[in-house]
């Protein structure tokens, strides 16, 4: 599929200009290769076999730390300069170089495969002899609407229609339809036609907009519009349809997909960019240390070194010897500057990441999916989480509607304990499922107003019946709602069971009865609400009507009053549950009234003036004096443990922001549903201007009020506002607001209100709307953000957040390719961010900490050494010392430490979500922090050098010989090693194992390095026969390590002591905690009960908002 569109006439290349219009014409190679559109290859990795090499080093290299010892190896090959041997600097750069770069390439080679995945699918193009027409031919099981977006020319289905799901590009899974031109229709599926076919389109130029297309066809010296229902986008699933033909308008990156996945950044965490910071001020404090030493070595040259003159061979002056000795204690005092952090701390993500996706408690079983973390570089960041921004449909809930209760004529069902046995029905879904056998029994007595109340169900709606099999009935509706209400009345014996333009077919009650249909008053996000008028069998005519039960509620009957009072009763417990309501009402009409109607109807239907201000006004005669029937309650399905993870987050302070696409009822009733808001809020404050300055004075008002629930709405972008009672100690909790809000000249208006809450909601809002809030809130608050999303419309906000996550669910893998974490449900954040993500920043901080501090001690040493050695650049430990005390001696404890260690385990950490805290506020690593370090080493060097020095200055041995040399330094790496064993709260067998192990390795190593073997082989390398022997067979240096071990650590265990007894922090407590009550069995979470709200703000209708398929339904040629 790579070179898809270059085949089809499309070849990449470099535009002159931006493109301003779209002009291509089918089996016309010539002219559509004149422009170099983009073709349909995807690339995304970053090397191939003959730059991999030159390319990875050249990025090496503009690390800093490497670089620098790039340059320190150049300072080597310099004999006047040089101190130190090659292979000191040599052994841990070609060690780091090469870790990186096999990391690297392993990245780049998945990278590869997904692009090959890509862009090897297959489509089936359209030729005729040597000329490739644009024409795509697509079936369900085809990628070709994987592949570019399409003009629809031709389909199977009558009247030139196509059924698709747009999941990949909304996020919304009910059906949709479009209709090819009638012109093209013609085409069929003849391949002669088509490739005879050569019309001309010009459109728009390649953008983000999913939900409109401008743009015209020419054939024939005919014009013909085209519009966004002409178009098939890439991303979208066919169904219900054998084939259609396609005409290719844009492809690869200029496919509207493509334009709304935003730009890919390289993101990284706060620890990488404050590590930054201080890799530079190490490299200035390296410095200084260095001018201090060459200007002692030019003073110790001018006093004391004239003296030494005449035995040297060459004179050197003062000034001279200092300039070189600065370079040589920049070669000496290298080690502050940490060349293994960089690869040891991808090393600690890797293995924090393999705990991600090893984590069993993160394992879907129903899809086989487990946790997956997609990224290395990020795993400390999920600890530091302050925004989470999440999709709705999908993410928070299944986006499966379950028929859950109802009220009919004033008696309210469902919910029982015992569930209905359906196996009467022949017809009815097994997959459904009911609590209460009362209803199936009146039903089943033939009770007419609940038989109405079904019948209603079955024939008001445009649900799109397939059966493939005898029985076996599948329901394509326009949303899970309608589908849901259709299907109850299926299984409670009034089947819907096929439709044409004129008439609906249903069995009640296992006879089939044959409706004629009148009439459809479709639904739109104004009436909120929708009618069909048919004919029965028996020649009566009735209208009836469902909709939002405030609109229907004014439509009827007075005879309904006491009716309405009891229904209302019932629609306010659903509500109160968090359920989507609807009331259903009916009513018989008289034939004559009904003909008369008719003639005015279809008088106003082909008027060319005010055609639905005429229409709406004929649908309001007609909808009066209606009979309540009931109504419904219908679920959108949360996943499980949504509410208790929003409350858990909540805990951990994390502030959680919706972003939906959903209209402003729906997502509200999802925020009671998920306890993001509350009954308590209960007065709303409704902002719907129209102009950015009414917006700014709105938003202001409700910045301004105290317990008011503002709701924001105005045309693509709404939100509300909610508070929390006055007699909590927080600020109001959640906002909602608009297109307006989000320009430069009032984004901080929008920002100061919402931080006053502590939930936000954002409704109707576009792929791109939401990166925008997002990168709101990144741009002003400095917080660490986190977007969460399963559909290919959250891409852009994954890749806009500091941390995308994906969730794997029904809406395609669209989100999960371009996040940096994926899992199935959204209960498995709180375990991602509560533990995962605290114990990876928990660790990374610890090893950050110690990295850095045993690297200042040790060289710290070696810059008091210089005060004894006349500033000559002389070493305190022998040159294999040096090499192998990061790469051996300390390097497994620490990492071990950083792999392992956990302050407490899982279940204090959910029992806990205040433990997060400090990692929001930063608290474990921080310049200050850094500063603490720094001093610490300097106390630790000055008793590693001085208590050493004291200890064996003018000793003797045993038998009189001097005991000095330079291993009596090198106390320094046990000493390191035990005070980083006094921080390990979890001890493991290969915390154990590491350190004791490099201990026994930096005593074995140098027993092998001083023996005799060592010296009489390689002579010039290992010259200190001996001396391992010679001091640690004296007890005084013994002693003196022992001694030296006390005084490093007691300070250290003396201010923990006092922390702990005077101040201690929450991590402190829950530790205390869970060792007293280790022994003790922990008791099950409690089961969180939802309280049940009886609010009078329901939601006003429960299906989308899009215009609904009346006219599709009732049009002459379908079906």
């Amino acid at each position: 599929m790579g070179s898809l569109l270059s085949q089809l006439g499309l070849e990449c290349g470099g535009k002159a200009v931006k493109e301003e219009e779209r002009h291509l014409r089918a089996n016309d190679r010539e002219l559509n290769l004149s422009y170099k559109y983009a073709d349909n290859a995807i690339k995304t990795s970053k090397y191939n076999v003959f730059t991999f090499l030159p390319l990875n080093l050249f990025e090496q290299f503009q690390r800093l730390a490497n670089a620098y010892f790039l340059f320190l190896l150049c300072l080597q090959s310099i004999p006047e300069v040089s101190s130190l041997p090659w292979y000191t600097t040599v052994v841990p750069l070609v060690l780091v170089l090469s870790m990186t770069m096999a990391k690297d390439c392993s990245d780049d080679m998945n990278r590869h495969r997904c692009d090959r995945q890509v862009n090897n699918r297959k489509v089936e193009v359209l030729i005729e002899g040597e000329s490739v027409s644009f024409l795509l031919l697509c079936k369900p099981d085809s990628q070709c609407l994987e592949s570019a977006d399409l003009l629809l020319l031709s389909s199977s289905e009558p009247l030139n229609l196509v059924y698709i799901e747009t999941a990949e590009l909304d996020g919304e899974t009910n059906l949709k339809v479009k209709q090819a031109l009638t012109v093209t229709g013609k085409l069929e599926d003849s391949v002669e036609k088509l490739a005879n076919f050569n019309g001309e389109v010009r459109c728009e130029p390649p953008n983000n907009r999913l939900d409109k297309f401008t743009g015209t066809l020419t054939l024939k010296g005919e014009t013909y519009s085209l519009d966004n229902e002409r178009i098939l986008l890439r991303g979208c699933t066919l169904r219900n349809t054998q084939w259609c033909f396609g005409l290719v308008v844009f492809g690869g990156p200029d496919t509207k997909l493509m334009q709304n996945c935003g730009r890919t950044t390289f993101k990284r965490t706060s620890i990488d960019r404050l590590m930054n910071v201080l890799v530079l001020s190490i490299f200035g404090f390296l410095m200084i240390m260095c001018l201090i030493l060459a200007i002692g070595n030019g003073i110790w040259e001018y006093q004391e070194g004239s003296k030494f003159a005449a035995f040297l061979p060459k004179g050197v002056s003062a000034p001279f010897s200092a300039f070189l000795t600065f370079w040589s204690y920049v070669i000496i005092l290298n080690t502050v500057v940490p060349i293994s952090l960089y690869v040891s701390v991808e090393i600690i993500r890797l293995g924090n990441s393999f705990y991600i996706n090893w984590d069993r408690k993160m394992y879907y079983p129903k899809s086989d999916t487990p946790a997956e973390a997609r990224t290395t570089t990020l795993n400390e960041e999920l600890g530091q989480i302050k925004y989470i921004f999440s999709d709705k449909t999908g993410t928070l809930t299944q986006n499966i509607m379950t028929f859950n209760k109802c009220s009919i004529n004033g008696k309210s069902y469902g919910e029982k304990t015992e569930k209905v046995d359906f196996s009467w029905n022949n017809l009815a879904d097994p997959k459904f499922c009911f609590h209460d056998n009362s209803l199936v029994e009146v039903v089943r007595a033939g009770n007419p107003e609940v038989q109405a109340f079904f019948r209603l169900l079955a024939l008001c709606h445009t649900v799109m019946p397939e059966e493939k099999k005898e029985g076996e009935l599948y329901y394509q509706a326009q949303s899970p709602d309608e589908g849901a209400l259709v299907t109850a009345a299926r299984n409670f014996g009034f089947v819907f069971r096929s439709r044409t333009p004129e008439s609906i077919t249903v069995v009640e009650m296992g006879e089939l009865v044959t409706y004629e249909l009148l009439a459809v008053l479709d639904f739109n996000n104004v009436r909120k609400r929708m009618s069909v008028i048919v004919r029965s069998p028996e020649g009566k005519l009735t209208l009836y009507c469902k909709g939002a039960d405030t609109i229907i509620f004014e439509r009827l009957s007075p005879s309904c009053s006491n009716l309405t009072e009891v229904t209302t009763e019932h629609l306010n417990e659903f509500a109160g549950e968090g359920l989507r309501t609807l009331a259903l009402a009916y009513k018989d009409i008289d034939p004559e009234y009904m003909e008369d109607w008719k003639l005015r109807h279809h008088v106003a239907n082909t008027a060319m003036d005010e055609r639905e201000e005429k229409l709406d006004a004929l649908y309001e005669e007609i909808e009066k004096g209606l009979l309540l029937l009931g109504s419904t309650a219908v679920e959108d399905k949360l996943q499980d443990g949504v509410p208790q993870t929003i409350e858990q987050l909540s805990k951990a302070d994390i502030k959680i922001w919706v972003l939906t696409g959903d209209k402003q009822e729906t997502a509200e009733n999802i925020g009671y549903s998920c306890n993001m808001l509350r009954e308590e809020m209960n007065e709303v404050f409704i902002v719907s201007a129209n102009t950015a300055e009414e917006v700014r004075k709105e938003l202001q008002t409700c910045s301004n009020t105290s317990g008011i629930v503002p709701i924001f709405h105005e045309q693509s972008f709404i939100t509300f506002l909610l508070p929390i009672p006055s007699h909590l100690t927080f600020p109001p909790p959640s906002l909602s607001t608009q297109a307006f809000a989000l320009e430069k000249d009032m984004e901080m208006e929008l920002l100061r209100t919402a931080c006053m809450c502590q939930t936000v909601i954002c409704c109707r809002v576009t792929p791109l709307q939401k990166a925008q809030v997002v990168e709101l809130v990144k741009k002003y608050k400095q917080a660490v953000t986190l977007a969460i999303g399963d559909g290919a419309n959250d891409v852009s906000m994954i890749k806009a957040a500091h941390i995308g996550v994906g969730i794997s669910g029904q809406e395609g893998m669209q989100a999960v390719l371009s996040s940096d974490y994926s899992f199935a449900q959204f209960r498995y954040l709180q375990r991602l961010l509560l533990v995962h993500g605290r114990w990876s920043y928990l660790r990374m901080c610890k090893f950050l900490r110690y990295f850095f501090y045993k690297n200042f001690t040790f060289t710290f040493v070696h810059f008091w050494y210089g005060f004894f050695c006349g500033f000559s650049a002389q070493t305190a430990y022998d040159d294999w010392f040096i090499t192998l005390f990061n790469l051996v001696y300390t390097a497994l404890p620490v990492l071990s430490l950083s792999l392992f260690d956990q302050d407490v385990n899982d279940w204090w950490s959910f029992q806990y979500p205040q433990l997060y805290t400090p990692g929001q506020l930063n608290q474990y690593f921080s310049k200050r922090a850094f500063v603490y370090t720094v001093l610490h080493s300097v106390y630790s060097s000055l008793v590693l050098f001085f208590i050493p020095w004291a200890a064996m200055y003018d000793t003797v041995r045993d038998d009189g010989k001097d005991i000095v040399d330079y291993q009596s330094f090198a106390l320094l790496a046990q000493t390191c090693l035990l005070i980083l064993g006094l921080d390990t709260h979890y001890w493991t067998a290969m915390n154990q194992f590491f350190l004791w192990g490099s201990l026994s390795v930096y005593f074995a190593v140098i027993f092998t390095m001083y023996s005799n073997g060592m010296f009489l082989t390689l002579t010039s390398s290992f010259p200190f026969i001996g001396t391992a022997r010679n001091s640690l067979n004296q007890p005084n240096v013994w002693l003196t390590m022992l001694l030296t071990s006390i005084l490093c650590v007691l300070p250290v265990v003396a201010y923990r002591f006092l922390r702990i007894l005077l101040w201690p922090t929450i991590n402190d407590k829950v530790r205390g905690r869970g060792s007293t009550h280790f022994s003790l069995v922990l008791p099950p979470t409690p089961r969180r009960v939802q309280a049940r709200r009886t609010s009078t703000r329901r939601s006003g209708y429960a299906f989308s908002h899009a215009q609904g398929y009346g006219d599709l339904v009732t049009s002459a040629m379908f079906l």
